[in-house]
């Protein structure tokens, strides 16, 4: 496996954790705050053992450790002929091989067991008294505990069960604000670039031609190269673009073509990006470029009898002519020159090019950290709604073949590390983080706010044993779900 390989893997495991750290931390947070026992609050899952298990109460952190045994395994293995005198006069179980002890009194954060597991699937925050992942129904089978998470009124669980939703929202607005504060916000509005746009293979076919602008999807004005934007276009009816900087032309977007755009866009082809004229930023010693006499800032036309409006063009018309010198018409302070130029086996001339910023309009807002913190919430916000959005697009047969798992999660981080890169992409996974949670499906957090919902309005309480059937079966949703996305994974990186 590739070092990009490793990278992009250890890039979606650190954004995940994070992510899971914040979540859980939501639940436990609310917890505490109405007096609940958090049994434990751990990183990954951890079936069998534990990667590091930390016991504030017996002040003990251990390593590579065995889960202590269920106490009510243990239960079950006493001999049916232990009197039940013998049993009351038994000798407590060694503090190091229990598991977590119940509270006297009100619960500290020295009653919770703090640690990592070694499954990188989520992580957990086991609240006393809730039927949740660790489906313990002989805990419920006992009267409640005035700490315990059945014991609290509606209101208060409710609190609880959408704190990780509402964590990953802020998590998201915090990234976001810290983000404008340290980089501001760049802006490229989509008449700024001159070049236009290039598009994909089937966007060409649609009738969109490289250099168009994109002006309007469906009436709505279309601004930035943004998700929402783009979005907006896959999905309209119709959308305009300005042509040669003179002509309006309306081009139909036909039903489900987001479908065969996300397609392109997984092999490499995006519906659309940037035209990125050639402009020079630098030029190579003891290359053709240099040779030329070309210098920073000459604006690159054409190569021999091939116009070259941007990058690609540019680098198509030189591959014609590899071990060749060939005539090169550009820019220069507005003026326009040529000259010869050779170009070597690889079809290159040895330039480095201008940054975008420094070739199209690109205007950056700057905010002190009053100012950063309303547009952190715009950003999360607007990135929420257009999210929410997409989400309808799954409920179709070509939308459950586009569902992604781990796979496609570390796909979009990038090849190299990239702090503002990185920031971005897990402000947007909190974001998905948040709302899939949300969702009303037992054994997620939506399910959970769904039958307190009801509770509060109804005055009625499911079942302990509804709520228990319910849990399953989210369960088996939640993982057929999870081997269907990585499965699709699986099947598109040996397919396709």
């Amino acid at each position: 496996m590739t070092s990009t390989f490793w990278l992009k893997a250890l890039e979606m495991i650190l954004a995940l954790s994070l992510l899971v750290i914040v979540h859980e931390f939501g639940h436990y947070l609310f917890a505490r705050l109405f007096g609940m026992w958090v049994e434990k609050y751990y990183i990954f899952f951890n079936p069998q053992f534990s990667l590091v298990r930390w016991d504030p109460k017996r002040r003990k952190v251990e390593f590579f450790v065995r889960n202590p045994a269920d106490p009510n395994e243990k239960k079950k293995e006493k001999s049916s002929e232990v009197s039940a005198a013998s049993a009351k006069t038994e000798p407590a179980q060694p503090a190091d091989c229990a598991g977590p002890t119940p509270p006297q009194g009100r619960p500290t954060w020295r009653d919770t067991i703090y640690g990592i597991g070694w499954v990188p699937l989520g992580g957990y925050c086991s609240i006393s008294g809730m039927i949740d992942e660790s489906l313990n129904t002989e805990q419920m089978q006992q009267p409640a505990k005035p700490y315990e998470f059945r014991s609290k009124p509606a209101w208060q669980r409710l609190l609880v069960m959408v704190g990780g939703v509402l964590f990953n929202f802020l998590a998201a607005v915090v990234i976001y604000t810290g983000i404008v504060y340290a980089y501001g916000d760049a802006t490229l509005r989509l008449t700024d670039v001159t070049e236009g746009m290039n598009y994909c293979d089937s966007a060409h076919q649609l009738g969109f031609q490289d250099g168009d602008i994109p002006l309007t999807a469906d009436g709505r004005t279309l601004d930035c190269l943004t998700l929402e934007n783009v979005q907006a276009m896959l999905g309209a009816k119709t959308v305009t673009v300005l042509r040669n900087h003179r002509d309006t032309v309306s081009i139909a977007i036909p039903d489900n073509y987001i479908f065969t755009a996300n397609k392109e866009a997984e092999n490499g082809q995006p519906f659309m990006n940037y035209r990125f004229p050639v402009v020079i930023y630098q030029t190579q010693a003891r290359m053709g470029a240099e040779k030329a006499g070309l210098r920073k800032g000459d604006h690159m036309l054409a190569v021999g009898n091939d116009t070259t409006p941007s990058y690609n063009e540019f680098t198509a018309a030189l591959a014609k002519h590899k071990n060749q010198t060939v005539s090169l018409r550009y820019l220069r302070d507005g003026k326009p020159m040529e000259t010869q130029v050779e170009v070597d086996g690889n079809g290159k001339l040895g330039i480095l090019l201008m940054k975008i910023d420094k070739v199209y309009n690109v205007q950056v807002s700057r905010y002190n950290l009053l100012q950063s913190i309303p547009r952190g919430i715009s950003m999360g916000w607007t990135q929420t709604v257009t999210y929410v959005k997409s989400l309808k697009l799954l409920f179709s047969a070509e939308g459950a073949k586009s569902l992604g798992g781990f796979g496609a999660i570390g796909s979009i981080f990038p090849d190299e590390w990239n702090w503002l890169d990185f920031w971005s992409i897990t402000a947007f996974l909190s974001i998905i983080l948040a709302v899939m949670n949300i969702l009303p499906i037992p054994a997620l957090d939506g399910g959970h706010v769904l039958f307190l919902l009801w509770e509060i309005v109804t005055r009625r309480k499911p079942s302990d044993k509804f709520l228990e059937h319910a849990q399953y079966i989210g369960m088996a949703l939640l993982f057929a779900l999870l081997l269907f996305a990585n499965g699709n994974d699986i099947y598109r990186f040996f397919f396709k």
